[in-house]
């Protein structure tokens, strides 16, 4: 991992990612979240306020130690009881069904396996548990969607991986059924990159 992920992405993604409209949506999505959770691309860390002091215990993983710098500083002043890991979720090391809760924002458009990172999802919550997430992706306006099409390879550049043209429902309803789910545009982004799927899910069950 090069200078530009470890030191200038970590300070990209604080200042782009601290909005007061941002900040919002991690506050209604994380509200009700209960029990063991696991939050995925944990970043520098900006959903920790936002996360009740209800919940038993929080275990959050990102493999980029710039980001994993700045959150530790979050980290230290929080009052819940936080295990941070520096790992990616293509390949989680925790057991089976161990968690109530794992939480996603903005995350999965990264993950360069990411079939393989919901799969580990899947695998590591209860079959009673609850994926939440908010995460922007492929828009269904076809003027949009091409556009994001051609500037996806640069924005993997820039922005240390991340695709804008990942259709996330599609995603994760290949390992989960959806409970909710909204899809929108957020006006303080451009639509290029600001279509946002925003739910919660269920594991899939085997049949029979």
């Amino acid at each position: 991992m090069g200078f530009y992920a470890q030191r200038v992405i970590p300070r990209l993604i604080e200042w782009s990612m601290s909005g007061a409209a941002l900040a919002n949506h991690r506050r209604q999505l994380l509200a009700d979240v209960t029990g063991r959770v696991l939050e995925i691309g944990f970043g520098t860390g900006l959903n920790l306020a936002y996360y009740p002091e209800t919940i038993t215990d929080l275990t959050v993983i990102d493999p980029n130690p710039g980001v994993n710098a700045i959150a530790q500083r979050r980290i230290d002043r929080s009052p819940l009881s936080i295990k941070a890991r520096p790992i990616s979720g293509e390949a989680l090391p925790m057991n089976d069904c161990s968690f109530d809760t794992v939480v996603s924002t903005w995350t999965l458009c990264s993950i360069d396996s990411v079939n393989q990172a919901i799969a580990e999802i899947h695998r590591v919550l209860k079959p009673t548990g609850r994926f939440i997430f908010i995460e922007h992706g492929l828009s269904p306006d076809l003027g949009i969607s091409a556009w994001q099409n051609r500037l996806t390879p640069l924005q993997k550049i820039i922005a240390d991986g991340c695709r804008i043209n990942r259709p996330i429902a599609d995603l994760i309803e290949q390992q989960f059924e959806l409970l909710s789910i909204d899809r929108f545009y957020e006006p303080s982004l451009p639509k290029v990159a600001g279509y946002f799927y925003k739910g919660m899910a269920k594991p899939r069950q085997p049949a029979g």
